[in-house]
C-alpha cells in the first residue's frame, strides 16, 4: 500500500500531504527520524472528537427509537479499539505507519492499538484538510455500515456483566473465563473462550479478540439459560 493507493481507496485528494503523512508518525519514529518534530498523536486527539461526534450524530439520527443509554453502548461498540483496528487493517493502513527499528520488530505494524490510532489521526487529518464533510462522508463508506451488524446481533449489550448478575444471584459466585484454543497469524488471530462458574461449562464463544470471544461466551452462555 502507497499513500497514493491509500488516497485512491478512500476516494479524497489531500490538499497537504505532510499533514497526510504525519498521520501515520508513531512516537517512536521521532527518535530515529530527527527532522520530523511531531508525531500522530495530536491527530489522533482531534480525530477521537471528530470520530465520537459523527458517530453520536449518524446514530441519533439512524436509531430515532432507541434511548441515550443504548445508543451510548452501540457507540461504544462501533468505536473500540477492536473495531477501529480492522477497518484500519482492511484500509492496510499499518504498511503506511513510520516506525522505529524496535517498534517494527516488535509487530507494530499489526498492533490494534496502533492500527486504531493511526484509523483516528487519519480521520483528524482529513477533518483539517478537507472539513466535517469529508469526514463524515469517510465514515459513512468504511465505519458506520457496521453499525447494521451490532444492532442486529445485540453486540452492544453487555452479555458478561448479565452474566454475572445472574450467577451471583443464584450462587454468590462469579464465572471465569479461560482459553480453549486460538487460531491464525498475530494480526488476525481467532480465540475461543469457556465461561466457567463452579468447575461447570456454561458456554462457549469464539471471536477475533479474547474480550469478544468473553462476550460470546457469555451470550451463549445466557442462551441455553433461556435468560435472552
Amino acid at each position: 500500500m502507497t499513500f497514493e493507493e491509500l488516497l485512491k481507496t478512500i476516494k479524497i485528494s489531500f490538499k497537504n500531504v505532510d499533514l497526510l503523512h504525519q498521520a501515520f508518525y508513531h512516537r517512536s519514529y521521532l527518535n530515529e527520524a530527527k527532522h520530523i518534530h511531531e508525531s500522530n498523536e495530536r491527530l489522533e486527539f482531534l480525530g477521537d472528537a471528530v470520530l465520537s461526534f459523527l458517530t453520536s450524530e449518524f446514530l441519533y439520527t439512524k436509531y430515532p427509537e432507541y434511548p441515550e443509554g443504548t445508543l451510548t453502548n452501540i457507540r461504544s461498540s462501533l468505536v473500540k479499539t477492536t473495531s477501529l483496528s480492522r477497518i484500519a487493517q482492511d484500509l492496510e493502513l499499518g504498511t503506511l505507519l513510520f516506525l522505529s527499528h524496535g517498534e517494527e520488530d516488535s509487530g507494530g505494524r499489526t498492533n490494534t492499538s496502533l492500527l486504531a490510532d493511526a484509523f483516528e489521526a487519519l480521520l483528524g487529518a482529513i477533518y483539517i484538510d478537507q472539513g466535517i464533510v469529508a469526514a463524515k462522508q469517510f465514515l459513512s463508506v468504511f465505519l458506520f455500515p457496521h453499525a447494521a451488524e451490532i444492532v442486529e446481533k445485540k453486540m452492544y449489550v453487555d452479555y458478561k456483566s448479565l452474566l454475572q448478575e445472574i450467577i451471583q444471584e443464584e450462587s454468590r459466585i462469579s464465572p471465569t473465563y479461560q482459553v480453549i484454543k486460538s487460531e491464525g497469524p498475530d494480526h488476525a488471530k481467532t480465540f475461543w473462550m469457556e465461561a466457567v462458574a463452579a468447575s461447570r461449562s456454561l458456554g462457549t464463544g469464539s471471536g477475533r479478540s479474547k474480550q469478544e470471544a468473553e462476550q460470546e461466551a457469555a451470550r451463549n452462555s445466557l442462551e441455553k439459560m433461556r435468560r435472552i
